[in-house]
């Protein structure tokens, strides 16, 4: 049957698959590059955090080739909506780390502009964002527009009814609309097998009419290729696409979580093992795509960036709580009113 996944996970770069095709070296070298930075960008803002500069950050370490392969895969025009953990996915984007890093240091909602950035404000609610992407992908089809949009979810999020309903509302209208999930094995804490009993997580969409498939997580090639094909087929008028990608969060949920109560260091080592960019790397020096020299400028760079995040956001002026209150409409409503005055009284108390 055309909609049914894959019996297995596609991998490219350690196996050929005969229904997708490799990607060209030079793109594969592109996403290398943006995974190193990716990865160091990470690392960087996990840190701040211990310093309290951030509030809070869900690392995305060793999901970087979805992270850099849903950023790759869509066009200017089209529309991400990234949740939470998709901070590397929006800087493989193009969008200012500094402003995607505004919303973890608990100052604003967003700290992009969305429309000019054509990407949505990263969603801490679970699914809701996948509800918000239907709903524009629709209206861009109705307007004659060929625009995709991208909703980034993790494996919990296909627990909540929202994502049901979107998956139902896109199929029905055929919104062009990909919805990329993101397994990383555990929704904050509870593993794969409490959360679903469905094959798998890619399964879910074959109930709604829609086109699914599952692909390797960490294979960056397979991603790729399979995310441009779910794109090509939003965008040709074919209706929505299912893409589970099988990955695992190298971190802990956030770092006020620990991970060590609920998975093995065995675990954790087996999937070290299938690194994500270790992967690709291998791949392009076998190919001579990647020698010695490109790989310590890549690294350089990465190096770089990290250091102009980190100096800027040295720079950035105190956080104002009062700023959660403005923007948010252009009357405030009786009840923002009533807390922002408890705000006033806690902070005249401190």
């Amino acid at each position: 049957m055309e909609w049914l996944p894959s019996s297995s996970p596609v991998r490219l770069l350690e196996q050929p698959d005969p229904d997708y095709a490799l990607p060209e070296a030079s793109r594969l070298l592109a996403a290398y590059r943006a995974m190193v930075i990716g990865r160091r960008f990470d690392a960087q803002a996990t840190t701040l955090t211990k310093q309290g500069r951030l509030a809070v950050y869900p690392s995305s370490r060793g999901q970087e080739a979805c992270q850099v392969g849903a950023a790759l895969s869509i066009g200017a025009d089209d529309w991400l909506f990234p949740t939470y953990r998709d901070s590397v996915s929006l800087v493989s984007r193009g969008i200012d780390p500094v402003e995607v890093l505004t919303l973890l240091r608990g100052d604003w909602h967003c700290g992009y502009d969305v429309p000019s950035a054509r990407t949505a404000p990263q969603c801490t609610p679970l699914a809701t964002q996948t509800l918000h992407a239907v709903g524009l992908a629709h209206g861009e089809s109705r307007k004659g527009n060929d625009t995709v949009a991208m909703a980034l979810l993790g494996d919990g999020a296909t627990s909540e009814g929202d994502f049901h309903e979107a998956l139902n509302f896109a199929a029905v209208f055929r919104a062009p609309v990909v919805f990329f999930v993101q397994n990383n094995g555990y929704a904050i804490s509870a593993p794969l097998a409490k959360q679903s009993a469905a094959p798998s997580l890619a399964h879910k969409g074959i109930g709604y009419g829609v086109r699914s498939e599952q692909v390797d997580g960490n294979d960056a090639a397979a991603i790729l290729s399979v995310l441009d094909s779910a794109v090509a087929h939003a965008r040709a008028g074919n209706g929505p696409f299912l893409v589970e990608a099988h990955t695992y969060r190298m971190e802990p949920h956030t770092n006020a979580d620990d991970a060590a109560r609920y998975r093995s260091p065995e675990e954790v080592e087996h999937w070290q093992q299938r690194d994500p960019i270790s992967l690709l790397e291998r791949h392009l020096r076998a190919g001579g795509h990647l020698d010695d020299a490109t790989a310590e400028r890549i690294a350089g760079e990465a190096e770089e960036f990290a250091a102009r995040v980190r100096t800027r956001m040295q720079e950035e002026p105190p956080v104002d709580p009062e700023d959660l209150f403005r923007h948010v409409y252009a009357e405030p409503t009786p009840q923002l009113v009533e807390q922002l005055a408890q705000l006033r009284t806690e902070q005249e108390a401190l």
